[in-house]
């Protein structure tokens, strides 16, 4: 029997590797002769840069940066290798299998790969200071300069998990983009939701010039439009400490960007597929760097050949921390589901969570720890445990 093993992260719980270790376990105890392929997956949000720098014979880069409330910090970035093999799309080669911690990077850096969550991330603020209004992706913006520092042109910008609703403008004063008010002066450095308010008009003449000479692709694990009852705000900015009061702020906010926006350039990013990711961060890359928009599973599933490697399966386990209505907008459980179904290979998920509007019907069988006696706090406690039991009870019915 062999068994491909292709989880998300559990978000501020597990890595994707410890819930495919896990997931393993619990295959082995229920088929000792399981063959088991390990891939841990990502959807441009934590672990892509890991995954995709395994996959290439990358490296890691750390640079120093400010964080979503402006304390400086070390974050560390990615530079693909040049391993030939199945390709990103935009012409980046990558290989099969990943490569082990002991592998040297082959030859010069293809492309970075840039996780905002490493500078810009929820998980950097403390929970009793978590405000969007007062975040800001401009230590994303830096993490950018240094791979172009580093010499490439193609970038894959990872957007989820973010800590901010700052329309991605924080990221673009990073980037050399200036900002003023009403009365021409120049606006706070650092921009975040809050901020927006006083935006009245930029200039994109001090942008860095490397920005235009690059390939810039951002990797979504959502299509939220920026505005909207399925914005970035309203969706997502109670998920980062915004009062109902507050989401309309910043919904606001992000309507007089997209309209200044609108007036300089004639984009209209509001309503694009994705703008919305990362509090904005999807349109800001789009109207102040250029960027395109990508499906991000899409990418890290090339990056780790995960069609090649679901051949000859016979059955596909994935997950992911919550279940629901969103995983069908680009998620990596639900990406996982499409190719696995696309191979003949079932698909079941076990997630920390399945909540009522959950795709179940995208997967073989759906497989949440938390059920029956398990409540979200035993979950949390013991969830390497509890993936064990899950994974062993999957197996044990498809063999059944």
């Amino acid at each position: 029997m062999k068994v491909v093993i292709a989880p998300d992260s559990f978000k501020e719980s597990l890595a994707a590797a410890d819930v495919a270790s896990a997931l393993a376990a619990g295959v082995l105890q229920a088929r000792p002769d399981a063959r088991i392929d390990l891939c841990p997956m990502a959807d441009g949000g934590e672990g892509t840069v890991a995954a995709m720098v395994a996959a290439t014979g990358g490296r890691l880069v750390t640079a120093d940066v400010f964080g979503p409330l402006g304390a400086p910090l070390r974050a560390q970035f990615g530079l693909l290798g040049r391993r030939a093999g199945a390709g990103l799309p935009g012409e980046v080669g990558l290989s099969g299998a990943l490569a082990s911690d002991g592998d040297e990077p082959s030859g010069e850096p293809t492309a970075a790969v840039i996780e905002m969550a490493a500078a810009s991330g929820l998980a950097l603020v403390p929970e009793d200071q978590r405000d969007p209004r007062q975040t800001t992706t401009y230590g994303t913006g830096q993490l950018l300069l240094a791979a172009l520092e580093a010499g490439v042109r193609d970038i894959v910008m990872g957007i989820g998990g973010s800590a901010t609703v700052d329309g991605g403008a924080g990221c673009a004063q990073a980037l050399g983009v200036a900002f003023t008010d009403a009365k021409g002066q120049p606006c706070v450095c650092g921009l975040a939701g809050g901020g927006l308010a006083d935006v009245a008009d930029f200039d994109l003449a001090g942008r860095d010039p490397r920005v235009a000479e690059s390939r810039i692709r951002v990797a979504c694990d959502v299509t939220n439009p920026l505005l909207g009852p399925e914005g970035a705000a309203r969706v997502y900015a109670p998920q980062k400490g915004a009062t109902p009061e507050v989401v309309e702020v910043l919904e606001a906010n992000l309507a007089r960007l997209a309209d200044r926006i609108r007036r300089k350039t004639g984009l209209d990013v509001a309503t694009v597929p994705g703008a919305g990711a990362a509090g904005g961060l999807g349109a800001g890359l789009i109207a102040f760097a250029g960027a395109s928009l990508c499906r991000g599973v899409q990418l890290v599933a090339e990056a780790v050949r995960l069609r090649d490697r679901l051949t000859g399966a016979d059955l596909c386990l994935t997950g992911e921390g919550r279940l629901d209505a969103q995983t069908a907008h680009g998620k990596a459980a639900f990406g996982v589901a499409e190719i696995a179904r696309a191979a003949g290979v079932p698909c079941v998920c076990i997630p920390g969570v399945a909540a009522v509007d959950a795709p179940a019907g995208a997967f073989a069988g759906v497989r949440p720890l938390v059920a029956g006696e398990v409540t979200p706090r035993l979950a949390l406690q013991h969830p390497a445990m509890l993936l064990r039991q899950r994974a062993a009870e999957a197996v044990t019915e498809l063999a059944g």
